[in-house]
């Protein structure tokens, strides 16, 4: 969200993030490389971007509650490939205190 309904920015913190970078498991590699012979979702490394997108959050909290801020906004993610089988996840957003 870009704001919080019936709450009030009482200050901007600043942009915060949260970053994790992390190989592709090789069982979930090898599940993938035959899952694409017959079709069908990649549940291993569908799994492993989840817990991957939930590090990078806790990552992004940590810092922006460090900052004494109570809530981000705008907060999305961003990923990409670094090097081969390398796989970059950034969350990040605006650090927010706001009105009780």
């Amino acid at each position: 969200m870009n704001d919080v309904p019936g709450r009030t920015v009482q200050q901007v913190v600043g942009e915060v993030t949260g970053l994790t970078v992390r190989s592709r498991n090789v069982g979930a590699q090898i599940g993938a490389g035959l899952k694409s012979i017959v079709g069908g979702e990649l549940k291993g490394l569908t799994k492993q971007l989840q817990q991957s997108r939930d590090e990078a959050v806790a990552r992004m909290v940590e810092e922006a509650t460090a900052q004494g801020a109570n809530a981000i906004l705008a907060m999305r993610y961003d990923s990409d490939e670094v090097g081969n089988g390398y796989q970059e996840i950034v969350a990040y957003g605006t650090a927010v205190v706001l009105a009780p």
